[in-house]
């Protein structure tokens, strides 16, 4: 999996800067605990940590190769290639020789021989910096539905880049601004493509390849979702769907160290799992070894909510039972999600705060950090929900109808919100509405044109391609630091582009067929899943509810408001924050019901920890 990072100065003598370069490349260290590297050019500075899992004893970097003239290629990559076998073999075919068996060396090689058109041969989860010394220019690529993060920030003469914001801010040329547009961000629930939060700082979008050069910068997009007539029935279709899971769970479990799966008991993961599972007892492989997280005592005292309509540790055990497989149920204690070292870690991880989902940040790292101690691969069910339409939102009227984004509408939007204890003149000079009006018009102008679609599946693609391209990123970005902070990298099958491209062109009349959310998911795994994980309904990542969890919150901060020297106070409406802390607690605590404190808690704590400059 790896972090990298990089710095292209055409002004200046890069071997110089030694000292820097490896500063920006120790901040990556979680993300690579088993290994460093750092290569200087007169122009080009790449640093790379590594988490071995394809070649161990081979494919360190940055790696360098010869191009025909003679110049230098280097290359810093991040990620997995799950077709680089069949790269590796037609590159042979070529005379290309390998001195490693990783997937690094064909990327590089497939750059030499390909030039930027290898981006169209990739399959996986990637993000990569190639510097060709002798065109004196870097390209900066990412893999299409951006499941591996990279962010540059271009400078005079060239360019900073890193798998994190912290990699660039090791740089004394990037600034640690924060303008209303970057606070925006933070606050609202939008995600926008390309925003990095920090002033001058850029995402490189999914699917997208930056060009740098002395004459610039330039980005351009190589990948995109299309509109495409789907001509397949309902059971050519299901049938294609299943085709397709099981050739991708199959590439994506091609490890040389431990792999397992993360288990919710949910249908997405537990599809997963089952794929997985005969994956490996077709090839003779032990039984598939998975993980689930909850809390301790949950099980028992569990109690219904809006969303969490039944605990996950019945159909945990239901779907372990039928898969034969080797489970580890890890509880966690709600005391340590309030952990002073383990959210100073969550922050070290995001770099901005995690102000949504609250408790779920610290306890995902938390879980992750206990898988860590078994495995270093897990297979994971990301982007089932966004791609087949697992969302109430995708099934309630009201929010499909909306103009906005449809998890922003009543029902939803509670989960996202949390601004209540902000200074009212801040939000009116912020102006979030008309923020987010405009980031769903964007988004909106964005969607693909079928000709001769009828307005409703019209609407359909337009939500889906919202959640394909702006909610799933925020799904993405937690998984990545979280899974990076302790060294465990999570493969996401859903977002392999084959199956992207097909499901999204899929009317959704089809993939609501029997009038269930991910009819068409549920059906093309339906032989492989015992019937109550099969039918049950979707449930969310367990959030703890316990009291005293929001307790401590509430005592936090009444700290914070205390400390006249806590930068988040100036943001405040401190009379409304004070009401807030003294607030009883009641005997359950819903994670909707914690939403302002955790955003105040954790974005002071970001202001604090950064030396942030806010220019509102």
């Amino acid at each position: 999996m790896c972090g990298i990072t990089g710095w292209i100065d055409f002004g200046k003598d890069l071997t110089r800067e030694r000292a820097t370069a490896q500063a920006m490349t120790d901040t990556m260290a979680c993300r690579g605990p088993d290994a460093e590297g750092l290569w200087l050019g007169a122009h080009a500075a790449l640093g790379h940590r590594r988490l071995a899992v394809i070649d161990p004893a081979g494919g360190a970097q940055p790696m360098i190769a010869a191009a025909d003239d003679g110049s230098t290629v280097a290359i810093t990559f991040s990620g997995e290639i799950y077709n680089f076998r069949e790269l590796r073999a037609e590159l042979v075919a070529y005379g290309h020789r390998f001195r490693t068996r990783c997937d690094t060396e064909v990327v590089l090689r497939g750059y030499l021989q390909w030039g930027t058109a290898l981006v169209d041969r990739l399959n996986g989860m990637y993000a990569f910096g190639v510097w060709d010394d002798g065109r004196g220019e870097l390209l900066l690529v990412r893999d299409r539905m951006g499941v591996k993060p990279l962010y540059y920030h271009p400078t005079a003469h060239g360019v900073l880049f890193g798998s994190e914001p912290k990699a660039v801010l090791a740089n004394p040329l990037m600034p640690r601004r924060v303008t209303a547009t970057g606070l925006c961000e933070v606050l609202d629930m939008v995600k926008t493509p390309g925003e990095a939060v920090f002033a001058g700082l850029r995402e490189v979008r999914p699917g997208e390849l930056v060009r740098v050069t002395r004459a610039g910068t330039a980005a351009k997009r190589y990948w995109s979702l299309r509109a495409r007539e789907h001509t397949d029935g309902l059971p050519a279709t299901i049938a294609t769907v299943r085709e397709l899971l099981e050739d991708i769970v199959t590439r994506q479990m091609v490890s040389d160290v431990p792999l397992c799966g993360l288990l919710s008991g949910g249908l997405d993961s537990s599809a997963v799992t089952a794929l997985a599972a005969r994956s490996r007892a077709a090839s003779g492989g032990r039984p598939m070894r998975s993980f689930s997280v909850d809390f301790v005592g949950a099980d028992a005292a569990f109690e219904p909510d809006a969303v969490r309509v039944s605990p996950d540790a019945p159909f945990i055990r239901e779907m372990v039972r039928h898969v034969a497989g080797e489970h580890t149920e890890i509880l966690l204690d709600s005391d340590e999600l309030s952990s002073p070292s383990v959210r100073a870690a969550v922050l070290a991880a995001t770099d901005l705060p995690p102000v949504y989902w609250g408790d779920m940040w610290p306890s995902l790292y938390l879980f992750f950090q206990r898988v860590r101690r078994h495995c270093t691969v897990a297979l994971s069910g990301e982007s089932a929900d966004e791609l087949f339409g697992g969302y109430r939102w995708f099934h309630r009227p009201a929010a499909v109808n909306a103009d906005t984004f449809p998890w922003l509408t009543s029902g939803s939007s509670r989960y996202f919100g949390g601004t209540s204890l902000l200074d009212p003149r801040l939000l009116e000079k912020l102006d979030l509405p008309g923020y987010r009006r405009a980031r769903y018009q964007e988004a909106l102008d964005e969607v693909p044109e079928l000709p001769g679609e009828d307005l409703g599946e019209r609407r359909m693609r337009e939500v889906t391609y919202l959640n394909l391209t702006r909610f799933v990123q925020t799904l993405l970005d937690r998984k990545d630091r979280m899974s990076m902070a302790t060294g465990l990298e999570v493969r996401v099958p859903f977002c392999d582009h084959r199956l992207v491209e097909y499901v999204f062109n899929v009317p959704w009349a089809m993939k609501s067929f029997d009038g269930r959310e991910k009819s068409l998911l549920r059906a093309a795994v339906r032989d492989l899943l015992p019937k109550p994980v099969l039918e049950r309904v979707k449930t969310p990542y367990p959030a703890t509810q316990d009291p005293g969890y929001e307790l401590l919150l509430r005592r936090e901060l009444a700290e914070v408001l205390a400390d006249r020297d806590a930068p988040v106070r100036d943001l405040l409406d401190l009379d409304r924050a004070r009401t807030t802390a003294g607030r009883p607690v009641g005997a359950v605590s819903r994670p909707y019901d914690r939403g302002s404190l955790e955003l105040v808690l954790w974005l002071n704590a970001w202001l604090t920890s950064y030396g942030i400059t806010l220019e509102l």
